[in-house]
């Protein structure tokens, strides 16, 4: 009797059912594949920042069940938050870190499509989509961190609304909108940006960016996953001081996505025109840059202008985040002057990085090119045969058990952790299961793909052909050392190479010569 194995009974059964009920719903409209084998993580960075975006839904909607968004209860309500509700301290770093997160990966998929040229597929649409998006994702983490209404919010709020009066004609319009009347309620209207508005306006442009097939890498959702909650654990987000405006605010800086545009801001300069129209510039740049990149190939060795703007972008970017941060420590200056960049200095410095990162840029692209075209004569020229690594079945499996111990043992640690109320610890341990985890799930995946491999054929060994014998026996008996069918055997192998005797007429030449018998006797006959 023969046993099904492919059965689908319980949860299984409930899934596919499900899947079959979504089939002719617009979610399947977007496919879903799960790689067999291992892809590169540059691909995933765009699934990734969607996965992080649905973790910061989840965090943030929990958040909302105690936030109060309220001037003179939103710090007290997230001390609430992260001291007094369970597993709150766990929920507000997830969703902090989350944030960060998310503005990373935005940045970092955003510069893999533009180094890698992936926008010249006619993919100028996807590509607008996504730097708006990036550019949303940032106002979105902007907004969320100031609902909390401590001293770094109330800085960042204060430069963002001078920024916001500094536009031209549309300036007053726009902050009033945003900020309200004042301190009575911009918490609520930034309360309500941050959980209705962008989140609306980023799905909204996730709907026109995303492709037709979502690829999920389910260990690299685990690594992320992980890295966020090992994050937490180390850097546990603290609460700040509570904003007093009675109390002078003490010297703070905005986070690091908004402390290159802060270095700007210190020079005293115009507000317009470093707050907006320098970062509106960068913006706009990267959404030409589809219609300005003419070349045919896609590798950045192969576009060397456009990738040497690209270092050179980064470069600045570096340089001004850094003079965000840094504020001299010498107590004896006044506040002013720490606070002050000079805008001389700043800005030479600036316009001096562009032609030295581009050019050094420049050329260092097209020494790798001609790198690159000598390996690949040198390999051509040189042996064939890769050296590979492959571990034994034997290794395998005592690092299978390893995984799984270990497993066993940070679960165990991690539940410890939580009971003596290290929270930051248990955050930690969490994060590791995780990245274990997915480090387990791929070794098994690993397995499976090698698995399917035929195994390769046994070499094939040269038999030399056996040797005629001098005489073949004409008697009737076989030799006594030789069996029946071993004499059947050779004599089928043999016979074919003997070649039958030919006649001889009248010359009398054969193996069964008469001497007697003449030509004259054969006419007789």
């Amino acid at each position: 009797m023969a046993v099904s194995l492919h059965r689908r009974t319980g949860a299984v059964a409930f899934f596919y059912w499900l899947w079959d009920g979504l089939d002719r719903t617009i979610f399947t409209a977007i496919k879903f594949s799960f790689p067999a084998r291992f892809v590169s993580p540059f691909g995933f960075l765009g699934m990734l920042t969607f996965v992080v975006f649905v973790i910061l839904g989840i965090s943030g909607a929990l958040l909302m069940f105690y936030y109060q968004p309220m001037l003179d209860r939103a710090w007290d309500s997230v001390k609430f938050i992260n001291d007094e509700v369970p597993f709150g301290f766990h929920i507000r770093n997830i969703h902090y870190h989350g944030s960060n997160a998310m503005v990373l990966l935005a940045i970092l998929h955003m510069y893999y499509q533009y180094f890698s040229g992936r926008y010249k597929i006619r993919n100028e649409i996807l590509w607008a989509t996504g730097v708006i998006l990036g550019t949303v994702t940032i106002l979105e983490a902007f907004t969320g961190y100031d609902v909390i209404f401590s001293e770094r919010a109330e800085l960042a709020i204060s430069i963002a609304a001078s920024l916001t009066t500094s536009i031209p004609i549309a300036g007053p319009t726009i902050r009033d909108a945003m900020f309200g009347s004042g301190f009575s309620d911009f918490v609520l209207r930034f309360y309500a940006q941050h959980v209705f508005l962008l989140p609306l306006v980023m799905l909204g442009l996730m709907a026109v960016h995303f492709p037709r097939f979502l690829v999920f890498d389910v260990p690299m959702v685990m690594a992320i996953g992980g890295a966020i909650l090992i994050t937490g654990g180390v850097f546990p987000i603290d609460m700040g001081f509570k904003f007093e405006p009675t109390v002078p605010p003490g010297i703070t800086v905005p986070e690091w996505y908004l402390t290159g545009l802060y270095a700007f801001l210190r020079t005293q300069y115009d507000k317009f025109v470093t707050g907006v129209l320098w970062p509106g510039l960068f913006i706009a740049s990267f959404l030409l840059i589809p219609f300005i990149d003419r070349y045919k190939k896609f590798s950045w060795k192969d576009r060397p202008i456009i990738t040497a703007f690209g270092i050179t972008g980064i470069a600045q970017i570096m340089v001004t985040t850094y003079w965000g941060f840094y504020i001299p420590s010498d107590t004896t200056i006044p506040l002013v002057e720490r606070l002050v960049i000079d805008p001389v200095f700043l800005y030479t410095v600036m316009i001096l990085l562009v032609p030295l990162g581009f050019g050094f840029s420049y050329m260092m692209i097209k020494l790798a090119k001609e790198s690159e075209r000598k390996a690949k004569l040198a390999k051509d020229k040189g042996p064939k045969k890769v050296a590979t690594i492959n571990l034994s079945q034997k290794w395998i499996n005592w690092l299978i058990v390893a995984l799984l111990a270990f497993q066993v043992f940070l679960n165990i640690a991690a539940y410890n952790a939580a009971l003596t109320g290290m929270k930051n610890i248990s955050l930690f341990f969490i994060g590791i299961i995780l990245i274990v985890f997915a480090g387990f799930f791929h070794l098994y995946r690993y397995g499976l793909n090698q698995a399917k491999n035929a195994p390769p054929p046994p070499p094939i060994h040269e038999e030399k052909p056996k040797e005629l014998p001098q005489s073949i026996p004409t008697s009737g008996k076989l030799p006594e050392e030789k069996s029946v069918d071993e004499s059947k055997k050779e004599t089928k192998e043999i016979a074919p190479q003997i070649t039958p005797p030919k006649v001889q007429a009248d010359l009398g030449v054969g193996t069964n010569t008469i001497p007697d018998l003449g030509s004259s006797d054969l006419k007789k006959l």
